[in-house]
């Protein structure tokens, strides 16, 4: 797995935003609607009364196989039409994944009971081989095209460099076409 990262442009998106992103992705690739471990970084944005506004340095990162990733490169100069909001598509590179003792996903798709989230999460990763710390955050729920996915951010400390990486290959959940069960590097201060 790897990350393709794009400069991106545009003056917002809607709050929905990861329904239609995922889908203009999958009209310029083709290839990534068979591609279950492909997952999209949440966008940088801050809230509005008309959706969404974009960080100035906002990037787009798309987590896929490393043989998929030559061929996304190629939506550079390409514009994508999310819900009526025009996002151009700039310069993209490639960043391998590095293992972190802590890494973050904004949501990770599950129970809407946090105690019971908690276990199941600590059961997979328990199934996985995995020892970690959990520190479960907010409830989350992602709502766009009919269908809402509920959840918890989710922090995961301790681990071995081998757990990092595996972790942020496979995610944990579902729906990782839209940001949920991916993970990033969180930063700490000790």
């Amino acid at each position: 797995m790897i990350d393709a990262i794009f400069d991106i442009s545009g003056d917002g998106v809607p709050a929905d935003y990861p329904f239609g992103l995922w889908n203009e992705l999958q009209r310029l690739m083709p290839e990534l609607s068979a591609e279950s471990s492909a997952g999209v970084l949440p966008l940088r944005t801050a809230g509005s009364v008309s959706g969404l506004l974009l960080a100035r340095r906002a990037k787009l990162t798309v987590r896929l196989p490393l043989s998929l990733a030559e061929k996304l490169l190629e939506i550079s100069g390409q514009t994508l039409d999310i819900n009526g909001h025009a996002l151009q598509i700039g310069s993209g590179k490639l960043r391998e994944i590095q293992p972190y003792p802590t890494i973050s996903s904004h949501l990770v798709a599950g129970e809407r009971d946090e105690v019971v989230f908690t276990d199941n999460i600590a059961a997979h990763l328990e199934q996985m081989g995995i020892a970690a710390n959990l520190i479960c955050g907010r409830a989350v729920v992602l709502e766009g095209e009919g269908q809402a996915i509920h959840g918890f951010s989710l922090v995961i400390h301790n681990l071995k460099p081998e757990d990092s990486l595996r972790l942020q290959y496979t995610g944990l959940g579902s729906n990782r076409h839209h940001g949920c069960g991916v993970f990033i590097p969180y930063k700490v201060i000790t």
